[in-house]
């Protein structure tokens, strides 16, 4: 539940958080619109401030990987990253950012980020925790519990993408 405090819902910073070259980051676009400022004017101050944003804390999407976010669903178009190839941030980068952009909503934004960040951490060792404790379980358990381990480790698995079929009308 969103405290009173929150600028932004956690779920919508959620959803915008991508995985990309195995990091969790956030596209500039996304960033500009949760710390209210205009694209350009983020990456104008990213430009402006180079040096603070080292390969690990930014990079320049690929036409590849920008392709496969299309194909994934994970952006709806091409056109909605504004016709060029978006910069994309790490946790690090991202905290840099509240440092460059100077606003009193970049700074709050900022913090919220952070902090769902943090969460979907500890919601991953949580994750991991239990896998490791189901394992050792099937270790000591005999054969007939095969199935039930196997049934919590795919809930614990995040679903395959299901396969669209085109959409529109086919005579």
């Amino acid at each position: 539940m969103a405290s009173s405090k929150e600028l932004v819902p956690q779920e919508v910073i959620e959803n915008k958080i991508f995985l990309l070259r195995s990091q969790k980051v956030m596209l500039d676009k996304d960033l500009a619109v949760l710390y209210g400022v205009r694209p350009i004017r983020l990456r104008e101050q990213v430009k402006r401030n180079i040096k603070r944003f080292p390969p690990d804390f930014m990079f320049q999407l690929t036409e590849r990987e920008i392709e496969a976010m299309v194909s994934h669903f994970a952006i709806p178009s091409r056109q909605h990253l504004g016709g060029h190839l978006p910069y994309a941030f790490t946790e690090h980068g991202i905290l840099m950012l509240s440092s460059v952009l100077n606003s009193e909503r970049a700074v709050e934004v900022n913090i919220q980020i952070m902090r769902t960040f943090t969460q979907l951490r500890q919601l991953m060792l949580k994750h991991a925790d239990l896998r490791k404790k189901i394992e050792e379980m099937e270790k000591k358990y005999d054969h007939q519990f095969q199935i039930v381990f196997k049934t919590i480790k795919e809930l614990l698995e995040p679903p395959p993408p299901k396969p669209k079929g085109p959409i529109g009308f086919h005579p």
